[in-house]
């Protein structure tokens, strides 16, 4: 049995079918996955593009994050990363409750900590 998650296919589906319908007037995405691609990612850099640019702010919640020792090493992490607004865990009520406050502020006041900004945190991991 293969392990992963289809996420080209799922995306490639979501913007074909909905995201005309649902994404007009500046949403924001939530995308919820732990990054890990079954398929190889052929067509993810561009499914996550093509969201990217359907979106006011996409932001990535993934639960593997809840580990200090997480490392993007999985290909469809690393493809993934550099279309994303955001990189935020989500395991926990806390991790829930830090999501609602960020969508809660005024977008004009709001703003984002480096280790929520996907290009910061794949910096401090290759640092490490």
């Amino acid at each position: 049995m293969l392990g992963g998650t289809r996420i080209a296919t799922s995306l490639h589906e979501f913007n074909r079918t909905w995201s005309r319908r649902v994404l007009g007037q500046g949403a924001i995405v939530l995308l919820f996955t732990d990054g890990l691609e079954r398929d190889g990612g052929i067509d993810l850099p561009h499914e996550m593009e093509r969201l990217h640019m359907s979106s006011r702010k996409l932001v990535w919640l993934n639960p593997l994050l809840r580990f200090d020792k997480f490392e993007a090493k999985a290909q469809g992490i690393r493809i993934m990363l550099p279309h994303v607004d955001e990189f935020r865990p989500i395991h926990n009520l806390d991790s829930i409750a830090d999501l609602c406050d960020v969508l809660g502020r005024d977008a004009n006041t709001a703003h984002m900590s480096s280790r929520h900004d996907p290009r910061s945190w794949m910096r401090t991991k290759a640092a490490q």
